[in-house]
């Protein structure tokens, strides 16, 4: 018995189908082609007799032996008798082609399907991904940039595609023009943004595109500039300007045409999203140049901070090859006495005046830093034990020549502390650590003095021991515990985001001991591994206990050491803890290092993907202060960035600080990371810290580090703070190694 045919279209109606562009294709009722418009012959490349008693779907993927329609089309269909979405079919000539499909199964009648082809859309989103996805990598900006224009012109082939940068003195600068010719581009290089040189130029002149769609008429001023453009075949350029997020123009966007002509919608479509990109590609490099240079200088006196000395001095050390050379270990006398008399500003001249003092000192070749508030480094090179004491005695006396700071007279004192390489170390730690001994012992004589580090300087390693032993015995006898520091939402400051555990030690004979001291012990007497076990068994423990008290903690924070992630298990231990106390995951943060992030051992690795792999979170401490390559954050599983707090603390007097933190807020959010400022004591650090959108706060102004009791005492209100109220815990913070105040 036949089965009866699809209808079949009238002439009226087959006319106006085959004037689409889109595939009409009508099947019969055993889903055969029965009938197909002009548009399908265009679109796919075969013809009407060759599709007629084919199943269309079966016809257009590449296996002929694939099921009449793929499972999910499939599936569409019996449920509801259609499907709309996308689907990738083949040309004929093997090409994939991505098109909007509607296919509609009539009662009776077989199916009506309509293919509209959305190639360029797919490609289009395609190099949008790649674009951020490069941009996210932090590959190369001229790199980026020049793949972006090749992949435009691979979309759009009559097309030529530039990116120019403009400097801050409005001259414009090719930073991607693949297809424009070498001539073009040389002229193009240092000219003056103006409304009269040109499509490129006036955008970025007026900050408004500008279309010349004619080359060969260009005024006699631009001749060589047009005529070699001509001559490459570019006959006309639509350019459109490039804003930063202050609507500065930062570059230029251009389409070069191989005809006379003006830009149309396509044109405008692709600008628009190319624009978009060009901005996130060239800020994110402006931030990254900022981030570089805050993070690898002083902000206050332009000196190399600790991380760029080190890196210096190392490499100077390398160079030297065992040659006498000396360091000298600089601190100011009674420095805080002139911040607490005089003023952070009295104070902050006074940093930046025996700064210019000690480069005015140092030979040429010598490595100079500021190591912390009032501490400075000169590393001399090539320089024996007597004439480093010359240098320091020349050093003492040119930093107490009298400077005034406003109408107050000062004259400033230091400490030196002086030792050889390589008889008193072989490695900047070991210098700065044996000169500042020497300088600490030259500070007890009576200030103004510098002190030569001998074998006999052995009062540091005599505390050390005693307090090694005295920390064994603090860990098994109770004399540790753990305070909690709550971290609020800057949104709602009410709200708990979390608590951060840090170690308290109140010693019978010496009372409370700086956590700085004495977990400085633990890392140097390799008691690390034990100490870190005690701190995360204690936090579960009491998280565990608030937990069934009702008390609302969403989650704590535990600084790690970089040499915790040496230990081959420590991950395990850490999910063991977990287990034994009933908690999960995202229970618990752990805070790292920027010295984790460089260390490549096997074993670190490991760690980290294993942490990250059961869930953990990991939070990288005082971000900013050292190494901070952007490149680790997308290769290693960092879910959170803590703002060191001398950033937090420097807002009111450091535009670097307050441009360093706007970045690395930037950075984070792009990053999809939480942040976390610490070190907020006033209110207007913490509004802000609120108005930049800093999601976390930490710090004195919400509460100091409270004993467990205490902690529930003031969360149930018994504080003069407002109630806090926990929330969940979030998805994904983490920080780093940090021993706490």
């Amino acid at each position: 018995m036949n089965q009866p045919s699809a209808p079949v279209p009238g002439p009226a109606l087959l006319q106006l189908l085959d004037s689409s562009d889109a595939a009409w294709i009508v099947t019969d009722t055993q889903y055969r082609t029965c009938q197909v418009n002009a548009g399908f012959e265009r679109l796919f490349g075969w013809s009407a007799q060759e599709a007629i008693g084919q199943r269309p779907l079966q016809l257009l993927q590449a296996d002929p032996q694939h099921a009449p329609l793929p499972a999910h089309v499939q599936e569409a269909l019996d449920r509801h008798g259609r499907f709309c979405g996308d689907v990738q079919l083949l040309h004929r000539d093997g090409h994939a082609i991505w098109v909007a499909a509607a296919i509609n199964r009539l009662p009776q009648s077989g199916e009506a399907m309509v293919f509209t082809d959305i190639t360029f859309s797919k490609r289009f989103e395609a190099l949008q991904k790649q674009a951020l996805e490069d941009a996210a990598h932090e590959r190369p900006l001229p790199q980026l940039l020049h793949s972006l224009c090749r992949d435009v012109e691979r979309i759009a082939p009559a097309l030529a595609v530039g990116v120019l940068q403009v400097d801050d003195q409005g001259c414009l600068h090719p930073l991607a023009c693949p297809s424009l010719p070498r001539a073009a581009l040389e002229r193009l290089d240092g000219m003056h943004s103006a409304p009269d040189m040109g499509a490129c130029s006036a955008a970025a002149f007026l900050a408004q595109p500008v279309t010349d769609a004619d080359l060969r008429q260009g005024p006699p001023q631009l001749q060589g500039l047009q005529q070699s453009l001509v001559d490459a075949g570019l006959l006309a350029c639509w350019a459109s300007p490039i804003f930063n997020h202050d609507r500065q123009v930062i570059g230029v966007f251009a389409l070069y045409f191989r005809e006379p002509r003006s830009p149309n919608a396509l044109h405008h479509r692709i600008a628009q999203t190319c624009i978009h990109l060009c901005t996130v590609a060239m800020e994110r490099e402006r931030s990254r140049e900022r981030i570089h240079q805050l993070a690898y200088y002083d902000p206050l006196t332009q000196l190399p901070n600790r991380c760029m000395f080190h890196r210096s001095a190392t490499d100077a050390l390398y160079a030297a090859q065992g040659r006498a050379g000396a360091l000298l270990f600089v601190d100011l006398d009674r420095f805080k006495l002139v911040n607490d008399s005089q003023g952070h500003a009295a104070g902050d001249a006074l940093l930046c005046e025996v700064a210019q003092r000690i480069r005015a000192a140092a030979r040429p070749g010598d490595v100079l830093g500021r190591l912390s508030s009032d501490e400075f480094a000169l590393l001399l090179p090539h320089c024996s034990a007597a004439e480093a004491e010359t240098v320091a005695r020349r050093l003492l006396e040119r930093i107490a020549e009298p400077f005034t700071i406003g109408d107050a007279v000062n004259i400033p004192h230091a400490s030196v502390g002086i030792c050889a390489y390589p008889e008193d170390g072989t490695d900047i730690h070991t210098l700065l650590r044996h000169a500042d001994q020497a300088m600490y012992i030259a500070k007890q004589q009576g200030r103004q003095r510098w002190q030569r580090f001998t074998p006999a300087i052995n009062q540091f390693t005599q505390d050390r021991v005693a307090m090694e032993h005295a920390l064994r015995a603090a860990m098994h006898n109770g004399q540790l515990q753990l305070h909690y520091q709550p971290q609020v939402l800057s949104s709602q400051p009410e709200r708990l985001h979390g608590v951060e555990a840090l170690a308290r030690w109140k010693h019978p004979e010496w009372g409370y001991v700086s956590p700085l001291r004495f977990i400085a012990v633990a890392e140097d007497a390799g008691m690390i591994q034990e100490f870190t076990s005690w701190v995360m068994e204690s936090a579960c423990r009491q998280l565990a206990a608030w937990r069934a008290d009702h008390v609302e903690v969403p989650q704590v924070a535990i600084n790690l050491s970089t040499k915790n992630f040496h230990e081959p298990q420590f991950a395990q231990s850490v999910a063991d803890v977990l287990r034994r106390h009933g908690l999960t995951a995202k229970d618990l943060v752990l805070e790292i290092t920027e010295s984790v992030m460089l260390d490549a051992s096997p074993a670190t690795l490991a760690n980290l993907d294993a942490l990250h792999r059961l869930g953990l979170q990991l939070s990288l401490d005082d971000f900013g202060t050292g190494y901070s390559s952007l490149s680790y954050l997308h290769r290693l599983p960092i879910s959170e960035l803590k703002l060191d707090k001398s950033f937090v603390q420097d807002l009111s007097n450091s535009v670097a600080a307050e441009a360093l933190i706007r970045s690395v807020l930037s950075i984070a959010r792009s990053l999809h990371m939480k942040v976390v400022g610490e070190g907020v004591e006033t209110a207007e650090q913490r509004q802000w810290l609120q108005q930049q959108g800093c999601p976390v706060l930490q710090g004195y102004l919400f509460c100091r580090p409270l004993a467990p009791e205490a902690l529930v005492t003031w969360l149930r209100g018994g504080h003069t703070q407002p109630p806090l109220t926990a929330l969940a815990a979030p998805a994904a913070p983490a920080t780093a190694y940090d021993p706490g105040i």
